[in-house]
């Protein structure tokens, strides 16, 4: 293998201690492990325009000291037992001296945050976990044959930067989609494509946020904004949520420079914002000459009614800056997302998503861009759709059967419901640890990525549960878990009214 040697030809110090030293270095250092294999003498010569004899010379003496090993007809190597006296003193750190102190003093890092829950790593049977699809529902056969398709056409399109803001065929996409979807009309000269919603967030802060500035937010609310803007130094003012969504009458009136909003399945509760609600957000945005961010990232599951125009649909201000992802209907592994964005900020977004990585990868955007075309998508969203709808159903009969009756919010959409614990039930924690004893996945808000600012009636007895990555199997088995669970926990669930309806198929583990 290629080692970093930089030989000097004008030093005193012979080329061939030269060489030896730098080995010996890198050996001890770590940087060559035991056994890894060295150019040959001859390669390693062409490579540092020297001798052979000059790499001979060094590779023998390393040798002759223990530190390589040399073998006829197969090669060299790092030995696997190097030297005991110069592991003891080379791999020390050296003595600390008045002259040179050891500790180099530094600047602290201008960066500060605090990461939000992304990755569930919990080994449990059954889990309930959040804004997971169903992995058996990723549209394996036909992304297969599109990437192929597309790969035997990428010309140069894998070689060279494309368009930051996106490819332009996918931003089309989106604009005719998102019109009919949400009600927004939009230029794909407005579309940026970005990683997700957490890089969609980014990039708004990165234009609209400097240190101090104060941002509305809900309480509760996605840890993952609060976590962000927290990092850009901003001030937060938390606003309650009740069943309506966030209380607009309670937002400051001066000052706010950006309120985040998550109208259409508030996260964490579900609720949804009503017209009349959005609509006066609207007004306040206006008065204040404020932005309002609207993270619309679980619109796509709605088994209720027809959905609510979105709040950049209902917006003549141009006041709103809309965020979508294909995260919840596709898959987070493929990082796809976009911003839309008011025409007189599409200049400053498109300079910042370059500076932040020249544009997202072009497969994956080209992929889905015909995807999308070809109607693959929308059949995709109407089999999950149904299917998701049914995990719901289950998942409430499921908790009815075992509880009686329960009080839930956002089930009319996305994938996952709050379930409001009764009076006869544990709190929240203690439910999340009792269900976890039986193997199954129970999350309260601050094990959900909610943020909880102090002050909210919900953190006590809620319980958030995901239902999309789940068959309904597993979903009446892990509830029927928890029944039994809690029962020395705080006496006989017999005593509870059960609904009129056949008891769901008893879970058999496998």
């Amino acid at each position: 293998m290629d080692i970093p040697i930089l030989l000097d030809p004008r030093s005193r110090h012979p080329l061939q201690g030269q060489l030896y030293e730098q080995v010996r270095h890198l050996i001890l250092g770590g940087r060559l492990k035991p056994g890894t294999s060295l150019a040959s003498s001859r390669a390693l010569a062409t490579l540092l325009g020297v001798s052979r004899n000059t790499v001979m010379l060094a590779y023998e003496r390393l040798a002759a000291e223990g530190y390589l090993q040399m073998r006829e007809g197969i090669g060299t190597y790092v030995s696997f037992e190097l030297p005991e006296d110069c592991l003891a003193t080379e791999r020390l750190t050296p003595a600390c001296s008045d002259e040179r102190p050891c500790v180099v003093s530094r600047r602290p890092i201008a960066f500060e945050g605090r990461a939000h829950g992304v990755v569930n790593d919990g080994q449990l049977t059954c889990d309930f976990w959040l804004g997971r699809p169903d992995p058996h529902s990723f549209p394996i056969r036909a992304w297969r044959r599109l990437v192929n398709r597309r790969l035997l056409g990428a010309g140069a399109r894998l070689t060279e930067y494309g368009e930051p803001a996106g490819l332009i065929e996918l931003r089309r996409e989106i604009a005719e989609r998102i019109g009919p979807a949400r009600g927004i009309d939009a230029d794909p000269e407005q579309i940026i494509v970005v990683g997700g919603c957490q890089e969609g967030l980014n990039l708004t802060a990165r234009l609209l946020l400097r240190e101090g500035a104060v941002v509305a937010i809900e309480n509760p609310a996605y840890q993952g904004a609060a976590n962000l803007y927290e990092s850009y130094r901003a001030r937060l003012v938390p606003v309650r949520v009740d069943d309506n969504g966030l209380r607009v009458a309670d937002l400051p009136e001066d000052g706010v420079v950006l309120a985040y909003v998550t109208p259409s399945h508030q996260y964490p509760m579900g609720f949804t914002m009503p017209l009349e609600r959005r609509l006066r957000l609207l007004d306040w945005a206006r008065r204040l000459g404020a932005y309002v961010v609207e993270d619309d990232y679980d619109s796509d599951f709605r088994y209720r009614g027809a959905p609510f125009p979105a709040l950049m649909g209902l917006d003549r201000h141009d006041s709103v800056i809309y965020m979508g992802s294909f995260s919840k209907s596709l898959g987070a592994g493929l990082r796809l997302g976009y911003l839309i964005v008011p025409r007189h900020l599409v200049g400053a977004a498109r300079t910042a998503k370059t500076l932040l990585n020249n544009g997202h990868p072009w497969l994956e955007q080209a992929v889905l861009a015909e995807f999308l075309a070809s109607g693959g998508y929308d059949n995709h969203l109407r089999r999950i759709r149904k299917s998701y709808a049914e995990r719901r159903d289950c998942l409430l009969d499921s908790l009815r059967w075992y509880f009686g009756e329960i009080v839930v919010s956002g089930s009319e959409c996305g994938t996952h419901i709050a379930w409001h614990l009764g009076a006869s039930l544990p709190r929240a924690t203690l439910m999340r640890s009792l269900a976890a004893e039986r193997g199954v996945g129970l999350h309260d808000l601050p094990s959900s990525a909610a943020c909880d600012f102090g002050g909210c009636t919900y953190s006590e007895r809620t319980l958030l549960l995901g239902f999309s990555s789940l068959d309904e199997r597993q979903i009446r088995g892990g509830i029927e878990r928890v029944a039994a669970a809690l029962d020395p926990a705080h006496g006989s669930l017999r005593g509870l009214t059960r609904p009129r309806h056949p008891r769901p198929t008893t879970y058999v583990a496998p």
